[in-house]
């Protein structure tokens, strides 16, 4: 089975994803490689303090932020494979019929793992854009002041690129083959067949308009919980980094420039997740906003609808996605760090971080739903069985 380049527009989220994960990574690992040169050359056991701490600080953020964007990056991955899967059921059932075996069928789902090479190829060539900036950083006002190490020059460590590029790409290239190995389990008259995704049952109240749009959100929201889940996990992600971002930024003193990063990645994340979330909503549940326009129901009523009833699993999202760096925060400094040594006072829930990312969600979160709920008027029945 051959998957168009089109196909594969939207892993655009795992590409950012991964392309995160590795410009943090390795920014701190290529300069803790680097420390450990010099280490042979500090004998005042004050610096020799301060050098741990500062290879501590590098570990801990690569762990951190490395450890959260994998596992995002893994669960988006398997989102777009099921997703594709679902909607290519047909053609994938008829490959079946024709006596293609289902790891040949998989095979061919190595190419999602191509988002994540160029992700990490990206990621890897911005860390070494800023690498210079970054141990210029290290070496200024900001964390070094009155420190005396030595100098830390910058190398190129070629070993970087095996674990951060080739071995991730291979090992997410296998992944999708396995994941959809996994979903093509179906047999293939049911692939052909498929099933209706939103059944709508009568309502019992038949009467009242607004019993049946009810029951219609709540069965188009039960009937499709990949969505369910990816516009959750938008707010998750959104949730996550950004407080993770700041909190980190406030216990570790990461310095000025790994804060904006940070709080940048953490951004990009949650706004293109949640873009990606709702546009993926609109485009799925596009048949069912045409019908409900040609029966005569309002913009207003389509937008309760099909969007509104996303609206608890959002807040789901978030709420898990503070809870997760919390704890993740929490138990990485516990093991990373000796309170003694280092002097870091012990970690605890960060207020501040919760609501300046509370403030700055339901503003964004709000506008995507408002423009898309716009996009509802130019769904036409027309426009939705041509693309059928």
């Amino acid at each position: 089975m051959i998957i168009r380049a089109r196909d594969t527009l939207k892993l655009i989220g795992v590409l950012i994803m991964s392309a995160c994960a590795v410009s943090v990574c390795a920014l701190f690992i290529n300069s803790n490689i680097d420390l450990a040169r010099i280490k042979d050359q500090i004998t005042d056991p004050e610096v020799m303090a301060f050098y741990d701490v500062l290879v501590q600080s590098g570990n801990v953020t690569s762990a951190i932020s490395g450890g959260a964007l994998l596992l995002t990056t893994i669960i988006m991955l398997f989102f777009y494979i099921k997703h594709y899967i679902d909607t290519h059921k047909s053609e994938l059932g008829i490959l079946k019929a024709l006596g293609y075996s289902d790891f040949k069928i998989a095979k061919g789902f190595w190419v999602f793992g191509l988002s994540v090479f160029a992700g990490t190829s990206v990621g890897f060539g911005i860390s070494w854009c800023l690498m210079p900036m970054f141990y210029k950083q290290m070496r200024g006002d900001e964390l070094l002041s009155d420190v005396p190490l030595p100098d830390i020059p910058m190398h190129f460590n070629p070993e970087l690129v095996l674990f951060m590029i080739i071995i991730p790409s291979v090992v997410f290239a296998g992944l999708s083959i396995l994941y959809s190995l996994r979903k093509l389990k179906s047999p293939a008259l049911e692939l052909i067949t498929g099933k209706s995704k939103v059944k709508i049952r009568k309502s019992k109240q038949s009467s009242k308009e607004q019993s049946f749009l009810k029951e219609l959100r709540q069965n188009t929201v039960r009937s499709r919980k990949s969505l369910v889940f990816l516009i959750g996990f938008s707010a998750f992600c959104y949730s996550d980094m950004i407080q993770m971002s700041i909190s980190m930024t406030d216990t570790l003193d990461v310095g000025n420039m790994m804060t904006v990063m940070m709080a940048g990645i953490g951004i990009l994340l949650g706004f293109t997740t949640l873009y990606i979330a709702v546009t993926t909503v609109i485009k799925a549940n596009s048949k069912t906003i045409a019908m409900l326009r040609i029966f005569g129901y309002s913009d207003r009523e389509c937008k309760s609808t099909i969007l509104n009833g996303y609206r608890f699993t959002v807040a789901i999202g978030f709420i898990i996605g503070t809870i997760y760096q919390y704890f993740l925060l929490k138990t990485m400094i516990t093991m990373f760090y000796n309170d003694e040594i280092y002097g870091l006072p012990d970690y605890s829930f960060d207020i501040k971080a919760f609501i300046i990312t509370l403030v700055t969600f339901v503003p964004i979160y709000e506008t995507i739903m408002y423009v898309y709920s716009k996009r509802l008027k130019r769904i036409s029945l027309k426009e939705v069985m041509q693309s059928e």
